[in-house]
C-alpha cells in the first residue's frame, strides 16, 4: 500500500523534539484520588468560577513554597548538581487549533501563589483564545522550531543540562489534563521535573490526581505526603478564595431590549 509523505508542521514539530528531550528523564508516576467537596461546593457558589487549571497551578504553587524539593530540578552542566529555585514557575499545556490541525504549545505561568485565581485563569484562557502570535510563550517556541534541525538540536542540549535556563524553558513544573474532552488519568511526560494532571470530578466528588517525577529529584513518599498536602490546600486556602469570590457583589445584569 503507498501511503502520502506530509511535512511535520511547526507545532508539531516542537512536540517531536519535546518527547525526545524527555526520554531520558526517570519518571516516577503516582496517583490518588483527593475529596474536594468543600473545593466543588465553593466553586458551585462562584459567579464566575475559574478553570480547573487555574486551581491545581495555584494550589501546587503553594504547596511547593512549603516544600524546596518541589521548586528542585536535576542538572548536569557544568557537573550534575541540584537548582533549586526561590519561587516555582508553571507550565500550562493548551490545546490550540492551528491551520486547522490540533496542537498542544506551554503556557508560562510565574508567581502562581502570590497571584489571584482569577488572573491565573484569565491568562490561561487568552492563550487559548488569542491569536497564536500574541502569546510570547508560543512565539518563541515556533521561532525557536524554525532553526534547522543540527541548530535545534543543540539549543535543546543546552536549555536541558543547565539549571537556569532548563527553567526558564520549561518552569519547574506542568499542569495537563484531558478533562474537557470527556477525562482519563493522564501520565504525561515533560523534560521535567514535575508534572501534575488531573481527571474529571467524580459523583462522589473526588478527583483523580497523577504526579509524575523525576526520581534523581526525590522519592515517593515525598510526593505521597504531596498529594495530602494538596487535598488540604485546594479544601482551605483555594475553597476558602473562591468562597471569597462568590461574596462578592456581582455587578447586574444588562438585559438586551
Amino acid at each position: 500500500m503507498r501511503g502520502q509523505v506530509r511535512k511535520i508542521s511547526t507545532p508539531r514539530r516542537f512536540i517531536v523534539d519535546l518527547m525526545r528531550a524527555s526520554a531520558g528523564v526517570p519518571f516516577v508516576s503516582l496517583s490518588r484520588p483527593l475529596r474536594v467537596r468543600q473545593l466543588v461546593e465553593a466553586r458551585a457558589a462562584s459567579a464566575r468560577p475559574p478553570g480547573w487549571a487555574a486551581i491545581f497551578v495555584k494550589a501546587f504553587c503553594l504547596v511547593a513554597k512549603d516544600e524546596p524539593v518541589l521548586r528542585t530540578l536535576y542538572a548536569k552542566w557544568p557537573w550534575p548538581h541540584f537548582y533549586e529555585l526561590p519561587r516555582s514557575i508553571a507550565m500550562v499545556a493548551i490545546a490550540r487549533v492551528e491551520d486547522g490541525e490540533d496542537c498542544v504549545l506551554p503556557e508560562r505561568l510565574a508567581r502562581g501563589d502570590e497571584l489571584p485565581l482569577g488572573e491565573i485563569d484569565a491568562q490561561i484562557r487568552r492563550a487559548k483564545d488569542a491569536p497564536i502570535e500574541e502569546i510570547p510563550a508560543f512565539r518563541r517556541i515556533l521561532k525557536a522550531m524554525r532553526l534547522p534541525q543540527p541548530l535545534r538540536r543543540f539549543a535543546w542540549l543546552v536549555a536541558l543540562n543547565i539549571g537556569r535556563l532548563h527553567v526558564n524553558s520549561f518552569g519547574s513544573f506542568t499542569v495537563t489534563s484531558v478533562a474537557a474532552y470527556g477525562g482519563g488519568q493522564l501520565h504525561a511526560i515533560s523534560p521535567g521535573p514535575f508534572v501534575l494532571s488531573y481527571d474529571r470530578v467524580a459523583p462522589d466528588q473526588t478527583i483523580d490526581v497523577v504526579i509524575r517525577w523525576d526520581h534523581r529529584v526525590c522519592d515517593a513518599a515525598l510526593i505521597a505526603k504531596v498529594l495530602t498536602r494538596l487535598e488540604q490546600v485546594l479544601n482551605s486556602e483555594i475553597a476558602a478564595e473562591l468562597r471569597k469570590l462568590g461574596g462578592e457583589a456581582q455587578p447586574k445584569a444588562v438585559r438586551a431590549v
